[in-house]
Formats: structure tokens, C-alpha cells, sequence
């Protein structure tokens, strides 16, 4: 009876987790209460993972990353990226990936991340190419280089508690490395490659604004119902006639069209988004073909640079802001931005309807401000500033400690001097004392929701686990390889994980299938330790859908991209995870 209880559970928790019918984090804390009121799991036994060493790590990998970004430590090497590269977008996008793929092996990849996107936007503007040719490939070369040490992923970090937990040895610092490093060598050269070819080409809808005689500003226009251009093709349409202005999105209702992809005529009422000089808006606003959307008319396309700049926010995944209603939020109350629209993923709002939507991971939101208030604002935490975001002001005098206390936090852990928790600790703290970090930074820099999920589905582990459901579960999915030898089950160990980690989180995957993986182990008579590795590797293999990792779900809006987008270079990469994994996890860690 139990076990079907806690696989109804189980059940009611993906469906909820894949869904977001409820946020991730009242998820979380509703599968604990679940596992209590049911009798599974003993109050203590239900929040046991508040105090897991993998909370307390992940927590404060979290900390060291944003002190790393705080200081400069590693903006400085975006910046120079940009300096040494500077007309050579191939030799530029071939260092953003060996350093993305560097700094996620050791700093967690979501602020990496985080950090290059709008680097990337920014280098697409200078070296004139698509920024969506190369955003999905920044996200998948992080999450490849995560699997070459333990604290490239808070996964690993993970599955190496738990399996230390069950008995078993905890994984070294770099102990995945003979299979990881060769995999992220091979994906990202799959990726330089391959990207430029499959990868979709979509304008960028904000540059850097030039301090120049012809600079170009971004405007929402309104086609009326009495217009002249109804029925022509914009692209063709507007090269002809504004060779100098360029359509970058035509929004009709709340569905978003690139022009230079998809085939559309303009119809009344459509909204195109423009990037021109002002002379030419002026123009075209004189002719009456189009007309300024009500949330702009009070901008003066003719002013001096001092007046109004239109730029785009990204709203990242450690931000406050997330989960509130636009019209109740400090964004509106701020009496410098001014909203003009929302852009999520393919979906676009504009006022009235914008004051209603409530914010999301990855949502753009279209803004106009004063320009004596962008160096206010560039200190956010809530909100990246794609134009001239590179340029951040950050503590960069204090980089070099930075520097040394997170080279020192390796060391430590890499040589056995000291537990990664005890280590990661420690140098968060130091971050902290040596004002690398404000303590106000450093809790808003945790992320409460993976936390959570981490922590409830620990509960939700050891509840399969006391009720006997994860032996049970071994012995179904035993029986689909029944008399098949150990290699071939442990193929479908890697591929049944990642194929589950696209539907769930990394971290949730790895939590509920590594009893299974064990247990397997366990049945077949061979050591387990092979199966810990083949659900590292299998967990981390998100490639082939935005949704289960967030950097996959971050760079979706910037990058204009479709769902099927993911599929072009995530299935190869998802193939060459699981064969590789099959075939050298048993040479490396025999059974």
C-alpha cells in the first residue's frame, strides 16, 4: 500500500514540477507535508535534507559564484575577449565557449551564463552577426563542462553525498574527469561547427546605443487600419523603401514573427518592433503609415542622447522579482523605467495587458529610461541591462582576492585537505569578511527554489527508499534487460536519466533514479559505482529541450528561438553522452 501511495506522490510531484501548475518552491515544500500527513516519513525524517551536506554546498556555491561576478573576476575576461577578437566574430565565439566551458567546470554555470548573454548580444552588434547562432551553444558547452569536476554541477555535488550516504564512496574533485573532459572537448567542437549551420539567424533587437551622428534607436510602431503597407511583405517592404531601417519583429496579438525567418504580410493593427536613425522614424511617422503605440508617444525620437534610452532587461533566475505581478512590482514604481512591453519566449505583451503578467526565468521586458539613470541601475541585482552591459561597474580592485580565495577553495578541495562543504564554506565566508561579497548580496544570491527542490526530493528519495519503491522500481526495469549483461543495463541507466532530466530538473532526476541505478547494480552482482557515474553523466545530458535546465530556459527569449531549435544540436549531443558513457564508464570504473 505504501509504495503506491508514495508513486502516487511521485506522480502528482513531476506532473506539478513539469507543469508549474504551482511555483517549483510551494511544490517542494508540498511534497514534505505529503510525505508526512501520509505516515511515510516521520517529521524529522521529512526535513532531514534542510541539513544535507549537498544543500549547505550547493548554497554556498552559490555565494562564491556571485562574489566571483561581483568583483570582475569574471567580467575581466569577458571584456578582454571582446578587446582581443574585435572583427573576428569566429575567433570570439571560439573563446566565450572554451571560457564559458573553463568557468563552468569550477563556478556553478547558471551566473556564467548569465553573464555571457549579454556579451554575446553586445559582441553581435560589433561584429555584425546573429546573437541566436551562438546563445544555445554558450548554455550547452556550460552544461558539458559541468561534468568534468564535482562542483561543476550542484548534480554532482549531489549524487556524490547521497552515494556517501548509502555506503559508498563520495566522488573526488576530479574523479569524473577521464570521461567528462574528452566529452566537453568533442561537444564543443560540435558546437563551433555545427551552431553556425543549424542554429536559426534572428536580428538582435537592442545594440549597444553608439555615441555617434548616426545613431540608431529601437521603437515600437502601429501599422492603422487605414495604412498603405497592409498586405506587403515587411522585409522586402522596408529594405526598398528605408534601406537605413531594419524590421527586426512584427507582433500580431501576442504571437512574435522575425521577418528575416518567417513569411508574413502586415495587417492593421500589427505592432513592429524597428531599429532606424531618427530621421528615418521621423519619416515614416510624417507619412503616416505607421503611428507610436500609446506607451511611446511621449518619446522624442529627434532628442540628444541625455534624453530617453530604449533598452531590454532580462529578468535572470536569482532575481526577487520573479513570480510578482508587473503592476505591483518596484519595476513600475521606479520612476525612471517606463515599460513599454514583455517578450517571453514566442509570446509578447504589450500594454494594457502588460501590467497583468506575472515575471518569469528569461523574461525581456522593453523599457525606457533616462540616461543619468543607467549607472543607477547597471547595480542591479534583479535585472540584466543588455545595452552596454559588459561595462558594468564592478569591484574589480578586488578581483584578485577572489581570485585567491576561490583557487584556494580548490586546491583545499582537490587535494583532500578538507570536505567540499567544509571548503565551500569557508570560502564563501571569506568572500564575505574580505568584502568580495556583501552580506545582503550573498543571501539573495542562493537560490531559494532549486534549494528547495533539492531538499524534497531528498525527503521524497528516502521515502522510496524506507517503503521499498525504489527496490521495486529496480526490479521492473530489471526486468526489461532481463539477461542482458551489466554493460547494457548500464546503457539504459544513462539513457532512462536522461531522458527523465528533460522532463524534470538535473538535480531532482539524480536524486530519484540514483537508489535505482544502485539497486540494479546491486541485483546484477557488480559494483555499484559505475551506475553512480552513469546517472552523473545522464542527469546533466539536458540538451534536447529548453525546459529541465535554466540555462536552456535563460537564453530561449534572447535567442528568438523555437522549441524545435533544441532538437538540432541537443540530439547529437544527447547521443554522444549516452554512447560515450556506455562505452568508456565500464573501461574507467570497471565492474
Amino acid at each position: 500500500m505504501e509504495i503506491w501511495l508514495v508513486t502516487a506522490i511521485l506522480i502528482a510531484a513531476m506532473i506539478l514540477l513539469v507543469t508549474e501548475k504551482l511555483p517549483v518552491d510551494l511544490t517542494s515544500i508540498g511534497i514534505m507535508v505529503a510525505l508526512v500527513l501520509s505516515g511515510i516519513l516521520a517529521p524529522k525524517e521529512a526535513i532531514a535534507g534542510f541539513a544535507s551536506p549537498a544543500v549547505i554546498t550547493v548554497g554556498s556555491m552559490f555565494m562564491i559564484s556571485k562574489g566571483m561576478i561581483r568583483t570582475g573576476a569574471v567580467g575581466y575576461i569577458g571584456e578582454r575577449v571582446i578587446d582581443v577578437s574585435r572583427g573576428r566574430p569566429g575567433l570570439a565565439i571560439f573563446l566565450i565557449l572554451v571560457i564559458v566551458g573553463t568557468a563552468s567546470a569550477f563556478i556553478n554555470n547558471t551566473p556564467v551564463v548569465v553573464l555571457f548573454i549579454p556579451i554575446i548580444l553586445s559582441l553581435s552588434c560589433e561584429l555584425k552577426f546573429s546573437p541566436s547562432k551562438f546563445l544555445i551553444p554558450i548554455s550547452y558547452a556550460s552544461i558539458l563542462a559541468g561534468t568534468c569536476t564535482l562542483i561543476g554541477t550542484s548534480t554532482n555535488i549531489i549524487i556524490s553525498d547521497l552515494s556517501a550516504a548509502q555506503g559508498f564512496d563520495s566522488l573526488g574533485m576530479f574523479e569524473l574527469s577521464p570521461l567528462g573532459l574528452p566529452i566537453a572537448l568533442l561537444g564543443i567542437l560540435f558546437l563551433i561547427f555545427a551552431a553556425p549551420k543549424l542554429m536559426p539567424s534572428v536580428h538582435n533587437p537592442v545594440c549597444e546605443l553608439k555615441d555617434d551622428d548616426h545613431r540608431r534607436y529601437l521603437a515600437e510602431l502601429v501599422v492603422p487600419r487605414e495604412s498603405t503597407i497592409i498586405g506587403k511583405d515587411p522585409k522586402s517592404y522596408f529594405s526598398q523603401k528605408y534601406p537605413g531601417m531594419d524590421v527586426l519583429e512584427l507582433i500580431r496579438y501576442s504571437h512574435v514573427y522575425y521577418p528575416d525567418r518567417d513569411k508574413v504580410k502586415m495587417a492593421a493593427d500589427d505592432l513592429l518592433l524597428v531599429k532606424g536613425s531618427a530621421n528615418d522614424l521621423v519619416e515614416i511617422l510624417h507619412e503616416d503609415l505607421v503611428q507610436l503605440p500609446l506607451a511611446e508617444q511621449g518619446i522624442n525620437l529627434e532628442a540628444e542622447q541625455t534624453e530617453s534610452l530604449i533598452v531590454e532587461l532580462i529578468i535572470p533566475p536569482q532575481s526577487s522579482l520573479i513570480g510578482q505581478r508587473l503592476v505591483s512590482s518596484r519595476l513600475r514604481r521606479d520612476p525612471d523605467i517606463h515599460i513599454i512591453a514583455i517578450k517571453r519566449r514566442e509570446l509578447h505583451y504589450a500594454e494594457p495587458k502588460v501590467k497583468d503578467v506575472r515575471l518569469k526565468i528569461g523574461d525581456i521586458l522593453l523599457a525606457r529610461l533616462p540616461q543619468p539613470s543607467l549607472e543607477r541601475l547597471r547595480g542591479e541585482r534583479d535585472f540584466i541591462i543588455v545595452e552596454d552591459v559588459h561595462h558594468e561597474i564592478v569591484h574589480k580592485r578586488l578581483a584578485r582576492r577572489a581570485f585567491l580565495i576561490f583557487g584556494a577553495m580548490i586546491v583545499a578541495a582537490s587535494t583532500g585537505l578538507a570536505d567540499i562543504m567544509v571548503c565551500a564554506m569557508a570560502a564563501a565566508f571569506l568572500m564575505v569578511i574580505t568584502r568580495c561579497l556583501e552580506l545582503r548580496s550573498a543571501y539573495r544570491a542562493m537560490d531559494g527554489r532549486v534549494l528547495l527542490i533539492i531538499i524534497a526530493t531528498i525527503a521524497l528519495s528516502a521515502a522510496l527508499e524506507k517503503t521499498g519503491a525504489s527496490q521495486f522500481y529496480a526490479k521492473a526495469f530489471l526486468n526489461l534487460f532481463s539477461g542482458a549483461s551489466p554493460a547494457l543495463v548500464l546503457s539504459g541507466v544513462i539513457l532512462l536519466t536522461s531522458i527523465s532530466t528533460h522532463i524534470l530538473s538535473n538535480n531532482a532526476t539524480a536524486i530519484l533514479l540514483l537508489p535505482i541505478a544502485i539497486s540494479a547494480a546491486q541485483g546484477l552482482g557488480v559494483d555499484p559505482k559505475p551506475f553512480i557515474i552513469a546517472v552523473c553523466f545522464g542527469a546533466s545530458a539536458c540538451f534536447a529541450t529548453p525546459i529541465g535546465y535554466q540555462t536552456n530556459l535563460l537564453v530561449y527569449s534572447p535567442g528568438g528561438y523555437r522549441f524545435s531549435d533544441y532538437f538540432k544540436l541537443g540530439m547529437p549531443l544527447n547521443v554522444l553522452v549516452w554512447v560515450m558513457g556506455s562505452l568508456f564508464i565500464p573501461m574507467i570504473w570497471p565492474f
